[in-house]
């Protein structure tokens, strides 16, 4: 069933070209390759035309685990999906459970109330819809291979981007693991990722 709505969701998303350039991982005809190839040629662009660009690796902190299920729903909405699909992804994500195991002790199931299945077929086309809008109203260069995201840009636009990704990731809960976050050190600019 879940290669079914999968197909179809990938179908309604490809006709109405939802899921953004930006975004290669698990996107048909796209790739690691892609992804690198198409940023390369972005930042060196500026570069030649005398710009002073800077590069930044971003990552989500537990990128699948805390997509919140009720905002998932309003952007599977505003995509333009069906309401019975939408209905049976909301009752799909909320029937899982889990628990904790230790030296063979088990902790009784609790219920999971976020998140989206990494390794199951649905769980990638879910998050790349979720993290679809990040790059909104940022003015600088954004490629993404699922949660794995480059920015790069002019210097002089670099913080602006960092703030507004920032504000992305509070309004949608989400987190950016800042010690895995990375760029070049630059003398001349130092950025902030919220307070850090």
């Amino acid at each position: 069933m879940e290669q079914v709505l999968k197909e179809s969701i990938l179908k309604h998303l490809e006709e109405r070209k939802v899921i953004r350039n930006s975004q290669h991982g698990f996107t048909k005809g796209k790739s690691c390759l892609t992804n690198l190839i198409s940023f390369c040629d972005e930042i060196t662009g500026s570069v030649d035309e005398g710009k002073a660009v800077d590069v930044l690796f971003l990552d989500f902190s537990k990128a699948f685990d805390p997509v919140s299920h009720g905002i998932l729903a309003s952007k599977l909405k505003k995509y333009g999906l069906d309401e019975r699909t939408i209905r049976w992804i909301e009752s799909w994500l909320d029937c899982w459970a889990q628990r904790v195991a230790i030296n063979g002790s088990m902790s009784s199931w609790q219920p999971v109330s976020s998140g989206v299945p990494q390794g199951l077929v649905l769980g990638p086309v879910l998050f790349n819809i979720f993290i679809n809008d990040l790059e909104d109203g940022v003015d600088c260069t954004l490629s993404k291979f699922a949660d794995d995201t480059k920015l790069g840009g002019e210097v002089d636009r670099i913080q602006r981007a960092l703030d507004k990704l920032e504000d992305w990731a509070k309004r949608n809960l989400m987190r950016f693991n800042k010690d895995n976050c990375r760029g070049r050190k630059n003398p001349m600019h130092h950025y902030r990722l919220g307070t850090e």
